[in-house]
């Protein structure tokens, strides 16, 4: 009788052949945790009631969650962080004086309806926490536009944001209730009334005190979207553990600035780099490009992919910011490029090794 010697072959799985040593849950914490500076600097700034919104957002995004896998039947699978993330961006997203049962309908929406509904975590078209904020603003547009915190007087807390280009008191005070970008974009019309010139309001917008304050982050806003320091040191951790690449952030945040640098200008700013440097530093522009439009399932899987949605988040952005009927337009900019990723893929999809 002769012997028979099996032989077992190598078992090859389908491409692609990716092995690193963060799991899914690792990576979701690490989010959470690149996020938790700038968060915590926004509760600083804004108050006790900033940590009821996150606090409040966090765990309705998470009991959301849970309640709908159980109805289902499904595995509960809120250790994984995703839930977690979502709920701290809905809470970022919002601004400081906002109503907690708001956040806590933006939260089931974003779970439930946004996310669960295609499937869960890998599935989901649009990003969540963005998802939620724009049926927040449908629904509640007083609540999202409006209590903002002055950034003037008390609540200045890096040398102050000074009435350098001489402003009457009534119109000083008139621009600081609102966002810096919400005075961008509503100042002409309330100095016109005052028989003030334009130029008055870009010498104190586009200050040297008024870029240091968006840095900082002493100045009005959501939550989360205030400090550029804090983003920026969250997004550089994201990027120094790989847990995104440099493609969509620099794209998108290098494509407002391209685009600030020419409209202003063409309008012949003396000196548009400062405009820049406030498009660049105000608004959600750092918390988007860094945290929400990197999101790994809504974004394009191909480096070239990552670029164009970056191009086209960035352009959308400021075509809002100046044309648009809202002063900041990074929320809507990002959804509609989430919408158009499945087509961004289907172009820029890597040639097969071995195949023309």
């Amino acid at each position: 009788m002769t012997d028979i010697k099996e032989t077992q072959g190598l078992i090859l799985s389908n491409a692609p052949h990716i092995k690193t040593g963060d799991s899914v849950q690792k990576i979701m914490w690490l989010v959470v945790a690149s996020l938790v500076p700038a968060a915590a600097f926004g509760v600083y700034t804004f108050g006790l009631h900033a940590l009821v919104l996150i606090a409040a957002s966090i765990i309705s995004a998470v009991a959301a969650e849970a309640l709908y896998q159980a109805l289902l039947k499904k595995k509960i699978s809120v250790i994984d962080g995703s839930a977690v993330i979502t709920g701290l961006l809905i809470g970022m997203n919002v601004p400081p004086t906002a109503p907690a049962w708001m956040v806590v309908i933006g939260s089931f929406f974003g779970i439930i309806i946004v996310k669960q509904v295609f499937g869960g975590l890998g599935f989901n078209i649009f990003n969540p926490a963005l998802g939620a904020r724009a049926f927040m603003m449908a629904s509640w547009p007083v609540y999202m536009t409006t209590g903002w915190v002055p950034f003037s007087g008390s609540n200045v807390l890096a040398g102050g944001v000074q009435n350098a280009a001489g402003l009457p008191q009534q119109a000083f005070d008139a621009i600081t209730q609102a966002t810096p970008l919400g005075a961008l974009k509503e100042g002409p019309k309330i100095l016109q009334e005052m028989n003030i010139g334009i130029g008055q309001l870009h010498d104190f917008l586009f200050s040297s005190s008024m870029i240091k304050s968006l840095f900082i982050g002493n100045i009005g806003g959501v939550i989360g979207e205030t400090s550029a320091l804090f983003l920026l040191i969250g997004g550089i951790f994201l990027l120094a553990r790989r847990i995104i690449t440099w493609h969509i952030p620099v794209s998108f945040i290098g494509t407002v600035g391209i685009l600030a640098f020419a409209y202003y200008s063409a309008a012949g700013l003396s000196c548009p780099w400062m405009a820049v440097l406030f498009h660049l530093l105000s608004g959600g522009l750092m918390l988007g490009a860094f945290f929400m439009a990197t999101d790994m399932v809504t974004s394009p899987v191909s480096a070239a992919g990552m670029v164009i949605f970056g191009v086209g988040c960035g352009a959308i952005t400021f075509i809002i910011r100046i044309w648009g009927g809202y002063p900041e337009g990074v929320s809507y900019s990002i959804l509609l490029m989430n919408a158009a990723t499945p087509l961004i893929d289907r172009f820029t999809k890597p040639r097969v090794f071995g195949v023309k």
